[in-house]
């Protein structure tokens, strides 16, 4: 290898190699935040789950079959309280 060689390296790689230091660095740093992250979705998920088995089912005093789910209630909107529709073509020629 002559010196032309070594300086066309070194001005190829030098940059590449710089800019993977900080790289790396961050790289550590998002895997420990990901660790965190995933130890906090794991509590939260444990704690849901215990939550949800305390609550999944009502059963009645004294025992004996679950009592059932109520039916979800829908509340329609009466129709005097729908906004009024407005002639768009009528109020230009206004």
């Amino acid at each position: 290898m002559n010196t032309s060689d070594l300086v066309t390296a070194a001005v190829l790689f030098g940059p590449g190699t710089l800019a993977l230091i900080p790289h790396l660095a961050s790289q550590r740093a998002s895997r420990a935040d990901s660790a965190r992250v995933n130890a906090v979705l794991d509590l939260s998920a444990h704690e849901r789950a215990q939550s949800e088995q305390e609550t999944d089912t009502p059963v009645p005093p004294g025992g004996g079959e679950p009592l059932p789910h109520p039916a979800p209630v829908v509340h329609l909107a009466p129709v005097e309280r729908l906004a009024p529709v407005v002639d768009l073509a009528a109020r230009r020629a206004a």
